[in-house]
């Protein structure tokens, strides 16, 4: 639970950045890659994860412009990295306008669980971490390069002296 809306912000900025990168390495042809068949591909849970900044906060009661509907899923993967920068943008702007600290003790009802917003903000955050580690699934097996979110990926290991994965940085 977040105590201050400058420790949120603080968390949000890294996590939406790291999000931001996910996005913006997807492409249009990947968008349709899917772990098994009829199962959510790639680019519905890249707009899910988009949409879902809207829906979960609305929840609180907050307002702000950006998309809210899941379907039908963009064909576009700039289109759906450029919707997740405005929302996420919108979503601050929101926060910091029309929320203080005291507001994130205020108890909401979430889909039938009681929860502080300053709680809400936490799931809103660890919900698109989780979204993201699926997409950075799909964008290996759609043969994308993923980019390091926690520490560097694969595809940056050189760029450390790595060669190997077993590898860390403090050998």
């Amino acid at each position: 639970m977040y105590h201050s809306l400058s420790d949120f912000f603080k968390s949000w900025e890294f996590e939406a950045g790291a999000t931001s990168k996910v996005l913006k390495n997807l492409t249009d042809e990947s968008l349709k890659e899917e772990v098994t068949p009829g199962q959510w591909s790639l680019g519905r849970i890249a707009w899910h994860t988009v949409t879902a900044i809207k829906v979960i906060s609305s929840q609180a009661g907050l307002r702000f412009t950006a998309p809210s509907e899941d379907w039908s899923v963009p064909s576009s993967a700039n289109f759906i990295a450029e919707s997740y920068t405005d929302a996420s943008n919108n979503l601050v702007e929101a926060l910091e306008t029309h929320w203080t600290d005291e507001t994130l003790l205020e108890k909401i009802d979430f889909f039938g669980m009681k929860m502080t917003k300053g709680s809400l903000l936490l799931f809103l955050n660890q919900h698109q971490t989780h979204h993201r580690g699926q997409m950075t699934i799909l964008m290996r097996q759609a043969g994308l390069s993923v980019p390091g979110i926690y520490g560097p990926s694969k595809e940056e290991w050189t760029q450390f002296g790595m060669t190997e994965p077993r590898q860390t940085l403090f050998d």
